[in-house]
């Protein structure tokens, strides 16, 4: 005697909605990022030592500031999601996302916040770098166009800065843990990647080869500025 059909074996299987592999930051925006995340870091452990280490100090500060120019030229001309037009945190969108309606493939708008929060710190430290000074024989590149009591006052400003950053630096970090640990979201990975798997959404279009070589050239030229090559 046939057995009978089980309710489960005569449903029809229902499979989860497909995800699909799609491209969400472009080649050069992971470089500037891995690549400024070895110049901080490079600049903060320089920074601490003190001594012989501030000419690395100082050098890592000038590949700061040319990052961020490349990074502040691609966020207008660059890939999709990296512009910033793209992901500015705007009061909507910030609503959206506390409430969990927002959708995205980029930088969520708290993401974003991060992203300016840093670009300007990093901005703002870089500058007052180079007309500072260890009081005791290092000098910024460009110390000697202002004059002393403004020096040594960019100079405070710049240690006083340097607590904020490693602050907001200390908060990325942990929003990347928390959304690895509690949302299963792995942040990191397309980061390195440049693709993550997603149910909805579309592959980001890539900045052009001018608009690259925009962003390098505006770079090279605020590097050689600020290293004190061209006289003022």
């Amino acid at each position: 005697m046939n057995k009978r059909a089980t309710y489960e074996e005569v449903q029809p299987q229902i499979a989860a909605p497909a995800g699909k592999r799609i491209l969400v930051w472009d080649l050069p925006t992971r470089i500037f990022h891995w690549s400024l995340v070895l110049a901080v870091t490079v600049a903060i452990v320089s920074g601490e030592i003190g001594g012989d280490w501030m000419e690395i100090h100082g050098k890592a500060g000038l590949a700061i500031l040319g990052l961020v120019t490349f990074r502040l030229v691609w966020g207008f001309a660059g890939s999709t999601h990296a512009r910033f037009v793209n992901f500015a945190p705007t009061a909507g969108k910030l609503r959206a996302y506390l409430r969990g309606r927002w959708k995205g493939q980029g930088h969520n708008p708290l993401g974003a916040l991060s992203v300016f929060a840093l670009l300007g710190l990093l901005a703002v430290q870089a500058t007052t770098g180079l007309f500072g000074n260890d009081e005791i024989s290092f000098t910024g590149p460009l110390f000697a166009l202002v004059e002393e009591g403004l020096a040594n006052r960019l100079t405070g400003l710049h240690k006083q800065l340097a607590y904020v950053l490693l602050g907001v630096l200390a908060l990325h970090i942990v929003a990347i843990l928390v959304y690895l640990v509690l949302k299963k979201d792995n942040l990191v990975k397309p980061m390195v990647t440049g693709f993550k798997e997603v149910r909805v959404g579309a592959s980001a279009t890539k900045g052009s080869g001018a608009a690259l070589v925009l962003a390098l050239a505006a770079a090279a030229a605020v590097v050689t500025a600020a290293s004190g090559a061209v006289h003022w």
